[in-house]
């Protein structure tokens, strides 16, 4: 049986009810806990954070109760991004590691995710190991608790130590535009670009427990661009809610996502003779998702893109098989093993920003070759997940695009992890057409499976 809690992204839902009651949730923080007691001894350490949520604190409390009762030890960072988990997990004499986040989800979601002590997210046999032992333990008569948890304000500041430690140069003269998306980082960013001598204008800085990615941060870049231009400034940064990926917007008003900072930091890596993989290969890892311009341009530069499964754990799967020194998503994810275990919009950043002042060329001259194809991504809602060759109608709306885009074209569908939607992505060499087998392919998702 495969994992029912743990999506590609941990355990996320609508925050009070299942799997993110407050019963589930104190029985996945005994899970938990018993699994570092199991392998680590008495008394192991675990680090909890979260974003802006206003669900954020009871679900944080009622881990911490649950890896409390089987023996393990807690301690709070409070507010901090996910990478930030992941680094202080790594870093630390912490077992584990929980960020209590949905993401760029809408409030009302939440979720716990975990990374091990090596500072990575769990592989999938561990998940559904402990979800095993979540299930078991909802078969007693165990009921939740809360524990009281103390914010340790040195956690936070050690992160963001690290990140300004990994800048070769100073942002002095950058007059920069921070989106924070009234997420995690609302305090951490700013005081960081400051630090390292930027004039930080911020965004999206005032939580209050329900707008957090709302109308605003990565998946909302309208705002940022409009104040990016308004304000004469360098460029801007859009962060997710637990920012683990960040959408940057050059000074000219253009859109550099995740594919951009890709091809912009590979050539960088590439002229300082840091690219080459294990094999000697100069390699860039995506998704399936990245844009055919991304291939055709660093394939242009001598660079081979290899394509994983939708979800930064799989790019970095890929990336640690192939020993490769960047990947990511479109959507902001980019992973540097360099400096990091996950996606990181803060490092995300600096990175982007360190080739520009180091070539002493704006984003926009960084990715002035990037040939966007259209690309059309619509979101289905559905009632069931089947494999797609057991949907004839639906295989056939994907046959007659591929065809008559002759090789010039691509589809991919494909179902969320963590939400129950079909994403249809339709890219091709003209809009109209990619626009029309988008709406077809779609249509016939939502007729087979749609609600």
């Amino acid at each position: 049986m495969g994992r029912q809690l743990f999506g590609t992204d941990g355990i996320r839902g609508v925050a009070g009810e299942f799997p993110l009651d407050r019963r589930t949730v104190h029985a996945a923080g005994m899970a938990l806990g018993e699994w570092a007691v199991g392998i680590h001894g008495a008394d192991s350490e675990i680090v909890i954070g979260m974003d802006t949520r206003e669900s954020g604190g009871w679900i944080a409390a009622h881990v911490a109760a649950g890896a409390v009762r089987s023996g393990a030890r807690v301690r709070f960072a409070g507010l901090i991004t996910t990478p930030g988990v992941a680094y202080l997990t790594r870093t630390r004499d912490f077992v584990a590691g929980v960020m209590i986040s949905a993401s760029h989800n809408p409030y009302r979601d939440n979720g716990i995710k975990v990374f091990d002590h090596s500072g990575y997210k769990l592989p999938d046999g561990q998940e559904h190991e402990i979800e095993k032992r979540i299930f078991a333990l909802l078969e007693t008569d165990t009921q939740p608790t809360a524990a009281t948890l103390e914010v340790d304000e040195a956690l936070d500041e050690a992160y963001t130590d690290f990140l300004a430690s990994t800048m070769n140069v100073r942002l002095d003269g950058m007059k920069l535009v921070l989106d924070c998306a009234n997420g995690a980082a609302v305090h951490l960013a700013p005081e960081l670009f400051r630090r390292l001598g930027a004039e930080v204008i911020a965004m999206g800085c005032a939580p209050d427990g329900r707008n957090i990615n709302l109308n605003c941060g990565a998946l909302h870049v309208e705002a940022l661009r409009e104040r990016v231009l308004a304000e004469g400034a360098t460029a801007g940064v859009a962060f997710d809610g637990d920012a683990d990926r960040c959408i940057l917007v050059s000074g000219a008003g253009r859109i550099v996502d995740g594919d951009a900072v890709l091809l912009l930091t590979a050539d960088a890596l590439s002229r300082k003779g840091r690219l080459a993989d294990s094999r000697g290969e100069l390699t860039v890892v995506a998704t399936v998702m990245s844009n055919f311009g991304l291939e055709a341009a660093l394939k242009a530069r001598g660079v081979q893109l290899v394509r994983a499964a939708v979800g930064d754990k799989y790019v970095l799967e890929e990336m640690i098989r192939r020993g490769a020194h960047v990947g990511g998503e479109q959507s902001g994810h980019v992973i540097f093993p360099g400096y990091a275990t996950t996606g990181d919009g803060m490092l995300t950043a600096l990175r982007a920003l360190e080739v520009a002042v180091e070539s002493g060329q704006s984003l926009d001259a960084l990715t002035a070759d990037l040939k966007v194809y259209p690309q059309i991504l619509v979101n289905v809602k559905i009632k069931q997940k089947k494999p797609l060759e057991q949907i004839p109608a639906v295989q056939e709306e994907i046959d007659a695009a591929m065809s008559d885009f002759q090789g010039a074209g691509r589809v991919v569908v494909r179902f969320s992890g963590t939400e129950p939607l079909a994403r249809v992505m339709v890219e091709g060499p003209d809009d109209d057409r990619v626009k029309h087998f988008a709406a077809k392919i779609a249509k016939a998702v939502e007729v087979e499976l749609g609600r």
